[in-house]
């Protein structure tokens, strides 16, 4: 099939068949009520409840949604509160913290920060609300997240800003014992090294980890999660497959990152958490482990992580 006439379309509610014990999606991003799911051209979008609802029928009971722009976390509250298996981590993710900050300047990407209406508050201000909104939510809010730093679209300007709101975020993560779920692009020894300097909350987590052999060193040194997703099926990520093979069993998590990086059989089009067995049965493949055992090995490091709600 030429590029030009890709299926972009959604994997169909049967795409995979349903897992032998019970999972969780630590880390994905639901479309909030009014919208429908991002992702590469998909014709039928579909909302939350249908995405939440399919993925509970193939044994993704659980979801964390990650709301890292601020006009996500209110609507994203809404839906923990009204969808089975839901919870909510709120933050501002980095690219979020420099146009929030007013950076203008060219990223190594060759682009400037997309700068929209929500990002006239004042970074200082969105973070003071940040707390307030986390502090007010614990009944759904179960993680800090997703922060960091992305250094494929930050200049240095940027990431200096960065490396602030990391630092804000993770103190807050501290100081109300809520697990941290960091975004970590082009930027593993920047991560590490502010970790390090800061100390890094009791439960770490490298979401949608994508780095080698150093930081799966680093992650099995200091206990941090490393969070597996669709990329770890992609067969040229072979660097990236031996780093997680050097991460112990009980550090290990699994996610989507939906509507982003699907598993390897669905990859061009949207991604949702009803696809993630693919990626569970990939690395029970990985482990040498049956299914019943993989699963059984993340549920536990999902309770460890962050508590449970089903």
């Amino acid at each position: 099939m030429s590029r030009k006439h890709r299926d972009r379309s959604w994997p169909p509610a049967d795409a995979v068949a349903p897992l032998a014990a019970p999972v969780t999606d630590n880390h994905t991003h639901l479309p909030v009520p009014g919208e429908v799911a991002a992702g590469p051209g998909a014709d039928a979008p579909l909302d939350a409840a249908e995405l939440v609802a399919r993925a509970a029928a193939v044994g993704v009971t659980a979801l964390i949604t990650s709301a890292a722009e601020t006009t996500a976390w209110a609507p994203s509250l809404t839906l923990a509160r009204e969808l089975p298996g839901v919870r909510v981590a709120l933050a501002i993710h980095p690219n979020e913290a420099v146009a929030h900050a007013r950076v203008r300047e060219i990223g190594p990407d060759g682009l400037e920060p997309v700068r929209l209406p929500h990002h006239d508050e004042p970074l200082d201000e969105a973070v003071s609300r940040l707390e307030a909104q986390v502090r007010g939510n614990r009944d759904v809010v179960v993680a800090v997240g997703e922060t960091g730093m992305d250094l494929f679209r930050t200049g240095p300007r940027g990431a200096a800003v960065q490396r602030e709101a990391f630092r804000e975020h993770i103190a807050l993560a501290k100081q109300l014992d809520l697990p941290l779920q960091i975004h970590d692009r082009d930027a593993h020894a920047d991560c590490i090294e502010i970790l390090e300097a800061d100390g890094a909350p009791e439960r770490t987590v490298f979401h949608c980890f994508s780095g080698g052999a150093a930081l799966a060193e680093a992650c099995a040194e200091h206990g941090w999660y490393a969070s597996v997703a669709g990329p770890i099926t992609y067969p040229a990520n072979e660097e990236l497959r031996s780093a997680v093979a050097a991460v112990p069993d009980e550090l290990l998590l699994i996610e989507t990152d939906a509507p982003y990086l699907p598993p390897k059989r669905w990859r061009g089009r949207p991604n949702g958490s009803y696809l993630m067995p693919d990626t569970v049965r990939f690395l029970a493949q990985l482990r040498g482990y049956d299914e019943v055992k993989m699963a059984a090995v993340l549920a536990r490091n999902t309770a460890q992580a962050y508590g449970t709600w089903v």
